[in-house]
């Protein structure tokens, strides 16, 4: 019992680290700039396609192809936010439109994908995936320790940006007023627009940690809307220490609960956790 138990928490930690990966875009977008982009989770997916495709035509590591894609991802999201601006907020008729759209975008990334690769399920295996550390009766698999540390340097890193630097306190600030910054003669919008660009590099950076970790298909990034959502709500919207947080808190739960009750039972542990949370403390773990 012990034995399995151990492996159970090691195995959400490390799991924690991609999920945390995967909610550190829609963090930026939803926490710090109101934006609730519903196509996140299809950057990931279309993020590891990327990862995919550098790898079976040049066999480049995925980790090392999420790095070199990340700045076509970044103006992937720079032309999005653009669109979304003109379109919406611009206009200030956000809302139940915006939402139509990112849902319009979800469905155009998807049908490209299966016109691009199908609807067959694909996976990397680079050569450090089979491999496993074992420490004592508990075992390491190589293939959730690679993304479970680079997640956590991604974190580490946007953390020290948005804390440590000029650019990333103007993009905090611009959270909490806009108006305030543009009287110091920024211009919040070039602002929101570059955080834009980064949140969605962040997800495409997650997609090719990904497809390391489990195959990916087109609909995948449908199945992860929940989660992240869970996840940016329960650690705190728009703090980066609480997506962590969250994530570990989510990936041990639903490692738990699938050893010990059921793994048909782990798609309910997010949101389970999210009501609670919603419930006794709705601005989440951690304030932004």
């Amino acid at each position: 019992m012990l034995e399995l138990t151990l492996n159970a928490i090691l195995s959400g930690i490390l799991i924690a680290g991609y999920y945390c990966a995967i909610t550190l875009g829609l963090t930026i977008a939803f926490g710090m700039l109101d934006i609730a982009n519903l196509a996140h989770p299809a950057f990931v997916a279309l993020g590891g396609y990327a990862a995919y495709l550098c790898n079976k035509q040049f066999g480049i590591d995925p980790i090392l192809a999420g790095l070199l894609t990340a700045p076509i991802f970044y103006f992937l999201g720079i032309l999005l936010y653009k669109a979304y601006y003109f379109s919406f907020a611009k206009r200030g008729t956000e809302s139940l439109r915006a939402i139509v759209f990112f849902f319009a975008v979800i469905l155009l990334i998807e049908v490209g994908l299966i016109m691009t690769f199908g609807v067959d399920l694909q996976l990397v295996r680079p050569g450090w995936q089979a491999r496993v550390f074992n420490i004592g009766f508990v075992g390491i698999p190589m293939r959730y320790l690679v993304p479970f540390l680079v997640g956590i340097a991604m974190t580490g890193l946007l953390f020290l940006f948005f804390n440590r630097t000029f650019f990333g306190r103007m993009i905090r600030a611009v959270a909490q007023d806009s108006i305030a910054v543009s009287l110091m003669g920024a211009k919040p919008e070039r602002i929101r627009t570059v955080a834009f660009g980064i949140a969605i590099a962040s997800a495409g950076m997650a997609g090719s940690l990904l497809i390391t970790i489990i195959p990916v298909e087109p609909s995948l990034g449908v199945q992860f809307i929940g989660r992240v959502f869970a996840i940016t709500v329960l650690g705190g919207v728009g703090s980066i220490v609480g997506t962590l947080v969250a994530a570990v808190i989510v990936g041990v739960s639903e490692t738990m609960t699938a050893t010990f009750v059921g793994p048909s039972w782990t798609l309910g542990v997010s949101f389970g956790l999210l009501l609670i949370v919603l419930i006794v403390k709705p601005s989440g773990l951690f304030r932004r």
